[in-house]
């Protein structure tokens, strides 16, 4: 069977949900759903750590079992970027040495903040403060086999040693940096069009995907909208429900959900500070000055 030659590998809360979907709108590029399988990884970094995360080849390879008259099919599991060694060891084992690889990078400051509001959104475990959490974040997940890898907030944006592995053993890799992405997305996309040496269309970019800034006003509320609550689960089931939950979705969310608070310019001081030397090194990487992210 043959598996994806196109990947999003990460970082995640980089906008790689909306370039998923952007790039599905191209008649030479199939993307799966789900967006994210991770199969590249969940064996060797623990098979209960990404919920509904891929395990089985068959069932990873059987994403990709679609007419073949696409010229690229992928998928884009944003933590296969954090686990460089493991991912790159999979692909040569399972996919074709020709695989084209995608990086999307945000400044590391906004990301780990971002990233630590979307797990308290999704995830029941995290009550912490954002300061409480990444204090704690490489402890606790060493420790807990059941934490999620989003959960390494300042991890995830040490970006230097997770991208350079990358461009050293695979030479068909694009880096998106966010900033230029959320500037002007469309120039990206043509961008990304030259890469696959496929044709530049016109894509839809008007639809927004996993927006964050916001939280849920209590835990039971955020217990309920659970993809995995089993209530949720029946009610959905059902037709009317499910087309009136659909229906009414972002009412729901703006009645029992409250703005995402800033963060403290303190702590905002302290991360600059922390992740001063990786954007150096990673500005010397990709020959571009990327010290605006940590004025």
């Amino acid at each position: 069977m043959k598996g994806p030659n196109l990947l999003i590998i990460g970082a995640a809360k980089s906008g790689t949900t909306s370039l998923h979907n952007y790039l599905q709108q191209h008649p030479d590029i199939f993307m799966t759903t789900p967006k994210e399988p991770h199969f590249l990884i969940n064996n060797d970094i623990g098979k209960d750590r990404i919920p509904k995360g891929i395990i089985d080849k068959d069932e990873y390879f059987n994403l990709f079992n679609v007419i073949d008259s696409y010229k690229y099919k992928g998928e884009s599991s944003v933590m296969y970027l954090a686990y460089p060694e493991i991912t790159i060891k999979n692909i040569k084992k399972y996919l074709t040495p020709h695989v084209r690889i995608i990086i999307m990078l945000r400044n590391p400051v906004e990301r780990a903040f971002s990233g630590y509001h979307h797990v308290k959104r999704y995830n029941m475990m995290e009550d912490l403060t954002f300061e409480e959490a990444i204090k704690i974040s490489e402890d606790r997940y060493k420790n807990k086999h059941n934490i999620t890898p989003a959960s390494r907030y300042l991890y995830l944006g040490n970006y230097y040693k997770q991208v350079k592995p990358f461009l050293k053993q695979f030479t068909n890799t694009h880096v998106i940096i966010y900033d230029d992405y959320k500037r002007n997305v469309n120039k990206e996309l043509e961008k990304i069009f030259d890469f696959l040496n496929i044709k530049k269309i016109d894509i839809n970019t008007h639809n927004k995907y996993m927006v964050g800034g916001w939280n849920w006003k209590n835990n039971f509320i955020k217990k309920i909208m659970r993809k995995d609550f089993f209530i949720k689960r029946f009610l959905k089931n059902i037709f009317l429900v499910r087309y009136l939950f659909n229906k009414f979705k972002f009412i729901f969310i703006k009645l029992f959900t409250k703005p995402s608070p800033k963060m403290r310019i303190k702590t905002e001081r302290w991360l600059k500070d922390y992740y001063r030397k990786d954007v150096d090194q990673l500005s010397k990487l990709l020959n571009r000055n990327l010290n605006n992210w940590i004025k």
